[in-house]
């Protein structure tokens, strides 16, 4: 048995990427043993290590110094999961708010995140085999987990601690360490399916083919590489009766709009507004009559949304690695993935609003669908003049988008000792490209007003559509033909020719990150304390990174439902240099003392330095004692400066605080030839936010405290608590919608109106600093081995947090907002969530039941006082059965959502998707998956 010191014990984990750098230095295990690998045979390479406790979420945490949550890819298979979202969406510390479904309205560009603690996802680190990834292009600071290639993971390891001084200045929330096999010999092929028992959409299959060869203790190399592919089908919403409908009056809840599929109309001369179908409006096409009664109708569109796009991932990822001699090897690893989705809404919302690229969108007097007119449409009383629009173009159907993630990146590396140094440097090259595409339900501005209007609207030398003396009405010529799409019923057959001859289809905004950089990190042993040798470490980094972000406006442009008619394509750069040192002091048998400390210079922002305690305490075998303190800093994103203006519809319904105070319909600012403000347009109608990147933004700043126990009263049980507390200031952000309408008076210079102040353009919410956020809490954690019996082994764990407080400020040096286990303005913060499992083995056998539970919470509850609710907590079942007893063949079959439990009913608005809230709840309810894996020898 080869001796192997404290230090080189933790420098061998760190630089194989199990343990995050550093950390382990201060870290000697309690009962650690030698563990044999995941094949069943001892490593060959004799480095110990603590032992993994559980089956389905297993920890590090009894025997480590740090808090550290491990996922062995075996017990991905056991519950189901073949995504990297589905996998920590199992960890009861994060609380990630974004996954492939708010893909859907929203242009994401279908990207996946992680948020432990709920603090920002851009506050949590992701790396891949310990290094980072590239940013998504849309965000510029989270990475895409649809970029982990599953298929060659072993494990993934969770730092529940803050890292700034380790890994990065970002990593505030902690680390998230997806790690690859480290080497594969022979052939192995996977199958996986998963079907809905409930017919609508949402079944999933994946492949996944695996091939190495070599040995890199034998024959001093090993090569291997991973194909992976995932498909996800589409659920629309009207597939599930909790999501079918907006509309439900029973809870008071209406989330619904004022651009009906029948429009509803303005008379700009009268002031007489309506609709022709009222008052029974259209159910048969989503409308219903507007509450209290006043003529119009509204439109659920919650009916023509998608709970769940269509979603394909594909992976390849290999991994080379050569002895250069007895102590060095040197790697490559090469990572590319290729993911969609598209997303489906209700058909495009259609108005007339001054100084937007619709303007002018009225039927003029005369026209044969004017009501009463020579098309059918049934006469009104008292109309006299032009009518603006509010109008969904229902028969152009569903607004479709693609996005599509292509990610690229390379790592070529050495690592070994050299001189008594253990060492570990790295070149790494990483990219990502986006792109948005519309594929239907768009129809460009200009036919949709030629089609109503049978005319062309005159442009003026600076290409904006000309008015008459009234500012208000459109200079246009006849076209031949006269109007041919009818906004107050069906179309006629020329009419639906002519919508599917107009749609805009195309790329509309791309964006691109690169990250160029340079790593190495060398460590020793020297001197001696009473507690064993001390322990140095030391290293930089330097790279280079990109953004760019590119408005198609050839097509954008010919749209104002982009929301992207007016941006401009963007792009910013930046270097980053780092050094780092730790120092490991072993101060007596019982007690070892880090300190770390990093370095970071931004070229666009500045430095700052970073530093990190910890203390670990062992008075007994059966004890563990541990505590940290670090600081953290988060600069501003390349995005988040550089942020392309869009302009972006609110989620929700708001009254115009000028044109409709108290809900009614005011006189225009300068009482011109328009009676009064468009009811249709500016009372409980969704308002216009003018969005954009803010190159003056300062950096996020933080301070993480943590204080922990395990205990291990007997051999079979093993307990842990942790209390972790982190604060940040300057926190970066736009603020939300609520909050800008809930207090116009306070806001009044971020609402824009046209010149004669009877329209309102839109509400400048350019990304800020905004104010504090407070949280802290406790992470739970036990592990029950119950000795073997004749019946088999049988093992319980749980893994629970417990959010004590969380609260932020919606700007600086405002009062504080609670948000945990209420709805707050973005979503609840659960107070509770935990994950347990029961697992039961006996020779090739294996079944495992899972529970994920997440706590209620209070509503968001924007409805009458009298319908205000709580949601009820959220408890998903999960059984799997695995058989190995088949040469070279292994087969796992299980349930998922075992009760078949419907998410919770809630009142949100926050999402397209109404009646429950797709962040958090599978709308899939009962599923049953297999996976064959079968190994060529």
């Amino acid at each position: 048995m080869i001796k192997i010191t404290m230090l080189s014990r933790s420098l061998n984990l760190m630089f194989a990427g199990f343990i995050p750098a550093g950390l382990l230095l201060f870290a000697q295990p309690v009962l650690a043993q030698q563990v044999t690998d995941t094949a069943g045979s001892a490593d060959a390479t004799p480095v110990q290590r603590v032992e993994i406790t559980g089956s389905s979420i297993k920890r590090l945490a009894n025997e480590n110094a740090l808090p550290v949550t491990t996922i062995k890819a075996e017990d991905f298979a056991k519950q189901g999961l073949v995504t990297a979202e589905q996998v920590l969406n199992t960890l009861s510390n994060n609380q990630s708010a974004q996954g492939s479904s708010q893909a859907v309205g929203v242009t994401t560009g279908g990207e996946s995140q992680a948020d432990l603690r709920g603090i920002g996802s851009n506050k949590t680190l992701v790396l891949l085999n310990g290094r980072r990834l590239a940013a998504h292009p849309y965000d510029g600071n989270t990475v895409d987990l649809n970029i982990i290639p599953m298929a060659a993971l072993e494990k993934v390891e969770i730092l529940r601690d803050g890292a700034s001084a380790i890994y990065g200045t970002d990593a505030i929330g902690g680390v998230i360490n997806f790690i690859t096999k480290r080497s594969v010999k022979g052939v192995q092929l996977t199958l996986d399916g998963t079907h809905v028992q409930e017919a609508g959409g949402g079944s999933e299959k994946r492949i996944n083919a695996l091939a190495g060869f070599g040995d890199l203790d034998q024959d001093g190399f090993n090569i291997f590489g991973v194909v992976d592919y995932h498909h996800q089908s589409e659920l629309p919403a009207i597939n599930r009766a909790f999501s079918a409908t907006g509309v439900i009056p029973s809870k008071g809840m209406s989330n619904t709009s004022g651009n009906t599929p029948t429009a509803n109309y303005y008379d700009i001369v009268s002031g007489l507004s309506g609709n022709v179908s009222a008052p029974g409006c259209d159910p048969l096409n989503h409308s219903y009559p507007n509450t209290p009664p006043d003529g119009t109708c509204r439109f659920d569109y919650s009916a023509l949304v998608d709970d769940i796009p269509e979603t394909q991932q594909a992976s390849f990822f290999t991994k080379g690695s050569v002895k250069i001699n007895s102590t060095n090897t040197a790697t490559v690893e090469y990572l590319h993935t290729d993911s969609w989705n598209i997303n489906r809404i209700a058909p495009a919302p259609l108005y007339d609003t001054e100084d937007a690229a619709l303007t002018g969108l009225q039927v003029p007097v005369g026209s044969i669908y004017y009501p009463g007119g020579s098309g059918g449409v049934p006469a009104v009383t008292g109309l006299t003049g032009p009518l603006s629009l509010s109008w969904r173009p229902l028969q152009a159907g569903q607004r479709a988008e693609k996005d599509v993630d292509k990610s690229d990146r390379l790592v070529l590396g050495m690592e070994g000792t050299v001189a008594g140094w253990d060492y570990k440097a790295g070149l790494i090259f990483a990219k990502a490209d986006a792109t948005s595409t519309l594929t239907g339900g768009f129809l460009t501005d200009s036919s949709v007003f030629q089609g109503i209007t049978g005319t062309k609207q005159v442009l003026g030398a600076d290409g904006k559509p000309m008015f008459d003396s009234t500012g208000l009405i459109p200079v246009t010529t006849p076209l031949p033909g006269g109007p041919i799409l009818n906004p107050f019923g069906a179309q006629t057959t020329a009419g639906l020719a002519y919508m599917n001859a107009n749609q805009l289809l195309g790329q509309i905004i791309g964006g691109k990150t690169k990250s160029t950089g340079v790593d190495f990190k060398a460590s020793r042993e020297f001197g001696e304390l009473p507690g064993g040798p001390m322990g140095i470490a030391f290293g930089g980094e330097f790279r280079r990174d990109h953004a760019e972000y590119d408005v198609n406006t050839a097509v954008a442009s010919q749209a104002a439902s982009t929301g992207l008619a007016n941006a401009v394509s963007t792009s910013g750069d930046r270097d980053i240099s780092a050094v780092f040192t730790e120092f490991d002091a072993p101060l007596t048998t019982q007690l070892d003392m880090q300190l770390a400390g990093r370095f970071d210079n931004y070229s666009d922002v500045g430095s700052t330095f970073n530093p990190k305690l910890g203390l670990r305490y062992q008075p007994a075998k059966q004890l563990m004692i541990r505590a940290s303190a670090s600081t953290g800093f988060r600069a501003p994103s390349l995005y988040e400066k550089n942020q392309p203006v869009f302009v972006s519809n609110t989620q929700g319904n708001y009254d115009d605080p000028t044109l409709c105070p108290g809900g009614t319909a005011g006189v225009g600012g300068t009482g011109t030839a328009i009676n009064g403000a468009n009811p249709n347009v500016v009372c409980n109608a969704q308002q216009n936010l003018l969005m954009s990147g803010n190159k003056d933004l300062k950096p996020e700043k933080a301070k993480n405290y943590s204080l922990g126990i395990v205990v291990e009263p007997i051999s079979q049980v093993t307990m842990s608590v942790d209390y972790w507390n982190i604060h940040i200031t300057d926190s970066i952000g736009a603020l939300t919608e609520a909050t800008l309408f809930g207090d116009p008076a306070k806001y009044a210079n971020l609402f824009v109106y046209n010149s004669s102040v009877t329209s309102l353009i839109g509400v400048t919410d350019i990304n800020q600093n905004l104010g504090d956020k407070k949280t802290d809490g406790f992470d739970v954690g036990a592990t029950y081995r119950l000795p073997a019996t004749a019946l088999g082994n049988f093992m319980a764990t749980i893994d629970g947090t417990y959010v004590n407080k969380f609260e932020y400020q919606t700007y600086k040096n405002g009062p504080w907002n609670q948000n945990v286990g209420t709805f707050g303005d973005l979503g609840p913060v659960f107070r509770w969530k935990h994950n347990l499992a029961i697992d039961w083995s006996q020779g090739d056998w294996g079944v495992t039941l899972v529970q994920r539970y997440l706590s209620g919470y209070h509503d968001q509850n924007l409805v009458d006082p009298m319908y205000a609710q709580d949601v009820k907590a959220y408890s998903v079942w999960s059984l799997s059965t695995t058989y190995n007893g088949m040469k070279n063949l292994s087969v796992t079959a299980g349930v998922k959502n075992l009760l078949n439990t419907a998410p919770g009913f809630t009142n949100q608005g926050i999402t397209y998707q109404q009646g429950f809230d797709p962040r958090y709840t599978d709308p899939t309810m009962r599923s049953f998956f297999m996976r064959a894996t079968y190994k060529f020898m």
